[in-house]
């Protein structure tokens, strides 16, 4: 069995947990024992897309693990909390509230390469621990900045540069609905595409301060991780439904799948069984970078790396 389920995670499931469920389904639905993994943690209190791999598709998840993601998140505005989002305890608090047409004048700011600092309730490792467990036995945890890449930053209910435009959401005045005249907002929604190692919760708190106040993330959700999005996701219920006897075609998408943001490189018979073997093949004309191969059957051989001509695995694929 090899290849992907993309679960729509519920809030309250843990990436680890959502493995073992898959694990449980698998073995429910007579496939045995299947090596399971995940293409990038999700916390307990976010939804939406987690790729999990079966089989050799798990030779994928570091690569998934590097990729872009993309997502919906509601930042909270007065409140700072210790952990960033909405079980932690209040640290701090501010009665200001900004305007939509002042959090939008920010955006640009966090929006290409930028400096952030990590929340100290994070998994990173300091001196061997991670940080929430120095965090929650009460260490003062300083964490240090890293530099990520926002690649895009908006308002959903917005055209991006427009305030005006009107979306499928609503019209402009629908879209500020949640500002109260005189008052400001006492929370917005923003959608994110960001680069591996991005914070969310540490760009929720960046962008109130920004903005002259504090504020923490009440609702995350990633709506997009490396090649696959939300319409590719299945619920928890239609994962089970799978181990109850679903259509396997149904629940889970081919190994090739998370293939198709690189480009397919036809091998010939004998070029597809030097790479089988871990072999350099040399004399191919093509550009050079980073390909997947495969046989004259369209099955995935290796992921392979070409220059100047000649073929080297980067890693192989038992199919």
């Amino acid at each position: 069995m090899n290849g992907w389920i993309i679960l729509d995670k519920p809030v309250g499931l843990g990436s680890t947990q959502a493995v073992g469920a898959v694990k449980c389904v698998c073995r429910e639905a007579g496939l045995g024992k299947v090596k399971v993994g995940h293409g990038g943690t999700l916390d307990p209190l976010a939804s939406g897309v987690l790729p999990i791999a079966l089989g050799e598709a798990t030779k994928l998840c570091g690569r998934m693990l590097d990729a872009s993601k993309a997502y919906d998140f509601t930042v909270a505005f007065g409140v700072e909390t210790a952990g960033l989002d909405a079980e932690g305890d209040i640290v701090a608090t501010s009665d200001a509230r900004p305007t939509l047409a002042e959090v939008e004048a920010v955006l640009p700011r966090f929006t290409g390469p930028i400096e952030q600092v990590p929340p100290a309730y994070s998994a990173i490792k300091i001196d061997g621990q991670r940080a929430y467990d120095r965090a929650r036995a009460g260490e003062d945890v300083a964490m240090k900045a890293r530099s990520v890449t926002i690649h895009s930053l908006r308002h959903p209910g917005l055209d991006p540069g427009s305030r005006s435009a009107p979306s499928e959401s609503g019209t402009p005045d629908q879209v500020r609905g949640d500002e109260v005249e005189g008052e400001g907002l006492c929370e917005i929604t923003l959608t994110a595409h960001v680069s591996k190692g991005t914070y969310i919760r540490s760009l929720a708190r960046d962008i109130a301060r920004a903005v002259g106040t504090v504020g923490h993330v009440t609702m995350l959700r990633r709506i997009k991780a490396g090649p696959f999005d939300l319409s590719q996701a299945i619920s928890l219920d239609k994962l089970n439904a799978f181990g109850q006897g679903a259509a396997q075609s149904d629940v889970i998408l081919p190994l090739e799948a998370g293939l198709v943001d690189i480009p397919a490189l036809n091998l010939s018979p004998e070029a597809a069984g030097a790479i089988r073997q871990g072999r350099v093949w040399t004399g191919v004309s093509t550009h050079d970078g980073l390909y997947w191969g495969r046989d004259a059957d369209n099955r995935p051989v290796a992921l392979i790396e070409a220059l100047a001509g000649t073929l080297k695995v980067v890693r192989g694929f038992n199919l």
